[in-house]
């Protein structure tokens, strides 16, 4: 080999490929990594959620040990103990305690902090890989793998594929570790008031592989599938199916999805352990009731000379927030947006009652329901349509 020959091979790699091929490469290869974190180590490992057969379960080992260097005790056990101690100072990534530029920028090195505390490994890495490949191998030589990356990509590419590899070792960092742990709490929507601060980034997951749906799997964390409303897509969802369909994977969990009976005018048992269940679902549609009377009050509210524009607007928001969370300027003020409206101060206290009836678990069975047909006569005879029209609702649990 001639020096013409070395430079051509620094410059095109064994495959002489095109700008575009080589980002095409990158995208594709990248997008792979994605699928391995969150239907391998996230939606499998760590909650549960489907079985996957051996063959795509040693591909994505393998797939994550060559890109990422991750090792599946670690991050099962870092994401669980995330959900478990969310957002408090015992969660290992929260922006909400640790700042969000501390966990988007810094991400990866919070993860490997966390890593190297053998208590959270003890406690949270239950179940996952044991046998000789892993302890070996894969957590053994997690360098290896993405050495063994550099040199393909150098060996396809020439001098342009260490950019590639660059490209490859960062995806996930700030993928995953800065912007679904970062952003998901910090900015963006909530189809569900759950305990913590967790947002759907955009409701189409796709460049994160269906992670940017993340306020859905906070709610119903053992779910395989992230989407929840019809313009949502969760493209790792949608991976799961086709492999279940061949027989690679089998779906385990799913969040619950209320059914209803048409024509039901009596709340039973049914109906309250259907409410207990569908709990997330009911309060979401609850916050829709509450923004329907709100545009039905804010007609007569515009017309109060001592309400401002700015404490009607910020007021709304305290009305959608979980009453439980207000702290005392917030509820002073809701205090005084009440002296105003009735239909609102109802609307308010009502949906604390109802929150009742699956937080109290000293209650009785028969005491539940009754709480529960109690509310449902009262709402109905408050004289609020938004909320006689959930009341309603809430009865065809089924």
């Amino acid at each position: 080999m001639n020096l013409t020959d070395v430079l051509d091979f620094l410059s095109n790699g064994v495959t002489r490929a095109s700008a575009w091929q080589v980002f095409a490469y990158t995208m594709i290869v990248t997008h792979i990594t994605i699928a391995s974190v969150t239907i391998f180590l996230h939606r499998h490992q760590a909650h549960r959620a489907l079985d996957l057969h051996a063959i795509p379960s040693h591909f994505f080992r393998f797939w994550l040990w060559l890109t990422t260097g991750q090792v599946t005790k670690e991050w099962a056990s870092i994401h669980r103990k995330h959900h478990a101690k969310c957002d408090t100072q015992e969660d290992p990534h929260s922006p909400v305690t640790r700042g969000i530029n501390k966990v988007l920028l810094e991400g990866a090195e919070l993860y490997r902090a966390e890593s190297l505390n053998l208590e959270t490994m003890e406690k949270y890495g239950h179940g996952t890989p044991d046998d000789w490949i892993e302890r070996q191998l894969y957590t053994g030589l997690s360098w290896m793998g993405i050495v063994l990356m550099f040199i393909i990509n150098f060996t396809l590419f020439g001098v342009i594929g260490i950019t590639v590899w660059a490209v490859q070792m960062m995806w996930i960092p700030v993928m995953a570790a800065g912007i679904i742990n970062g952003i998901g709490h910090y900015w963006g929507y909530r189809n569900y008031d759950c305990a913590d601060a967790s947002t759907n980034i955009f409701p189409l997951g796709l460049l994160i592989g269906g992670e940017e749906l993340h306020n859905n799997h906070h709610t119903f964390a053992t779910s395989a599938k992230l989407s929840s409303k019809w313009y949502e897509f969760d493209i790792g969802w949608g991976y799961i199916r086709a492999m279940e369909v061949v027989g690679l994977a089998k779906v385990k969990k799913r969040a619950p999805a209320p059914k209803f009976a048409k024509g039901k005018l009596e709340a039973d048992f049914d109906t309250l352990q259907s409410v207990i269940t569908n709990r997330y679902d009911v309060m979401a549609k609850y916050a829709k009731s509450l923004k329907q009377a709100w545009k039905e009050e804010l007609v007569h509210l515009k017309h109060k000379a001592e309400l401002e524009a700015r404490f009607l607007k910020s007021s709304r928001k305290l009305l959608q927030r979980e009453p439980g969370k207000l702290e005392a300027p917030q509820q002073q003020q809701l205090s005084e947006l009440f002296q105003h409206s009735k239909a609102l101060e109802t609307m308010h206290l009502m949906r604390v009652e109802l929150g009742v009836i699956w937080e109290r678990s000293h209650f009785t069975r028969d005491q539940l329901l009754q709480k529960l047909q109690d509310w449902c006569d009262r709402a109905e005879a408050s004289g609020i349509k938004a909320l006689e029209d959930f009341s309603l609702r809430l009865r065809s649990y089924a």
